[in-house]
């Protein structure tokens, strides 16, 4: 597969919540994460995001989803950006307070490096977590 057939199978496995075994496959060995986002910045690995958007997305927003709104790939320096809207309402338990039955529509960007081997090896995540945490009641 091309690095943006990758990078593109990584950001659907991981926005369809497929967790770490939905995503491996796309993921170089040690990828990382990092984010300057309020919920996030313990976050290291691109495994332990994956498995953390899994954890939100079928406990406290369980059915929540995503939309793609556009995507690019730079050939030169092997990045793949997304840019995505997700949409989520707490309904279920596992959140930093009770259900507030909120919801929340935020946007959010994915900066993705790929490897020689075409195959994810950085993730940054670019997002206002304040606002979408504050649109469900969580700040």
């Amino acid at each position: 597969m091309t690095a943006f057939k990758n990078a593109t199978a990584f950001f659907h496995a991981c926005e369809s919540l497929k967790g770490l075994d939905g995503c491996q496959a796309f993921l170089a060995d040690g990828a990382t994460f990092n984010a300057q986002s309020e919920g996030l910045t313990d976050i290291s690995t691109a495994s332990d995001y994956v498995n953390w958007m899994q954890g939100v997305g079928t406990g406290p927003l369980n059915g929540c989803h995503y939309e793609l709104n556009a995507a690019s790939y730079d050939e030169k320096s092997r990045t793949a950006i997304f840019f995505g809207t997700f949409f989520g309402t707490h309904t279920g338990a596992g959140g930093p307070v009770e259900p507030t039955q909120k919801s929340t529509e935020t946007h959010y960007v994915y900066v993705l490096e790929m490897d020689k081997n075409n195959k994810v090896s950085k993730v940054t995540k670019i997002w206002n977590s304040n606002w979408a945490f504050a649109e469900l009641g969580w700040a």
